[in-house]
């Protein structure tokens, strides 16, 4: 009698689960839903497309937004104009860090350089508008290196060799008296956010506004979980703003992984660049134009400021 009882109580539940919904049967249930809309998705993650062209990422059907937290932002891609809710949403700052753009370790990466001002401009302007930014770069602990794949060994070594891979000693920074550490471990200064950067990162942990975490392979989003992972599913983070280095590798890794996992995806091409060829970043844009919105931030800071 109580197996029966409950399965009577579960079935609604999951019929309506897999149920396929239309805006009728959307508004039915949740309400306030604008039924000239275009609805892409279930009760539980889904876009909305008005007739004018704007497409709302707030979910706030499920869950109202807050007047003083949406912002309209315009895109450039073949989607315009996103609707967001600052606390679902979060700029993903890859890898800007000493070991891929200090000129003494990375003396090509003058495009990686290039996008601070533009990324500390965007990290200011977010912060006003009350969203999270999450820096989240290579840290590896010794665990890591014992579970490191060799293709990652390899690829991360000056000449082919475990001695200078992952954790290694890399000595003084050329042309400086700065010793640079082990090879891409926490809280080594080669790990560091590079130049103005760190200190922006130091500022926005201890004041609450930025997260910091660590990965341990090109995506920071890779695999069953991880921590940056963990914490945007725990506050319900669906709306994802991409900037760092190297847009064709790490960002780019990122990117892909939280499209995969279905999270709102907005790929912010003047703070990313890469030390590879000029197809590469071409290739990054036209696939993120396939699969989400592109943006700059110059377009993105006046809407939230």
């Amino acid at each position: 009698m109580l197996l029966k009882n409950i399965a009577q109580v579960l079935l609604p539940a999951a019929s309506l689960v897999n149920a396929q919904f239309s805006i009728g049967t959307y508004t039915s249930l949740v309400g306030g839903l604008d039924t000239n809309s275009s609805l892409l998705g279930n009760y539980y993650n889904y876009w909305i497309k008005s007739t004018s062209g704007i497409w709302d990422l707030t979910r706030s059907a499920l869950e109202p937004t807050t007047s003083t937290g949406v912002y309209t932002i315009p895109c450039h891609g073949s989607r315009k104009n996103i609707t967001i809710e600052a606390s679902r949403s979060a700029l993903v700052i890859i890898d800007m860090q000493n070991f891929f753009l200090h000129p003494g370790l990375s003396p090509k990466a003058d495009a990686g350089r290039g996008v601070v001002s533009a990324t500390v401009n965007m990290i200011t302007g977010f912060r006003k508008a009350g969203v999270k930014v999450l820096w989240t770069n290579w840290g590896l602990d010794n665990y890591d290196l014992i579970t490191m794949p060799p293709a990652f060994l390899d690829g991360f070594s000056n000449n082919h060799s475990s001695t200078t891979t992952f954790g290694s000693d890399m000595g003084i920074v050329p042309g400086t008296n700065i010793s640079a550490g082990a090879k891409l471990m926490r809280g080594s200064w080669n790990a560091r956010p590079y130049g103005p950067l760190y200190d922006l990162q130091v500022e926005g942990v201890k004041s609450g506004t930025d997260l910091y975490f660590n990965k341990n392979r090109l995506s920071g989003l890779w695999g069953a979980q991880t921590p940056l992972g963990l914490y945007l599913q725990e506050n319900e983070i669906t709306t994802l703003f991409f900037g760092g280095v190297n847009a064709d590798q790490c960002v780019w890794g990122t990117f892909l992984d939280a499209y995969y996992k279905g999270f709102d995806i907005v790929f912010v091409e003047d703070i990313a660049a890469t030390t590879s060829p000029y197809y590469a970043t071409q290739m990054v844009v036209y696939n993120a134009n396939l699969d989400s919105f592109l943006a700059n931030s110059t377009e993105i800071l006046p809407a939230v400021s």
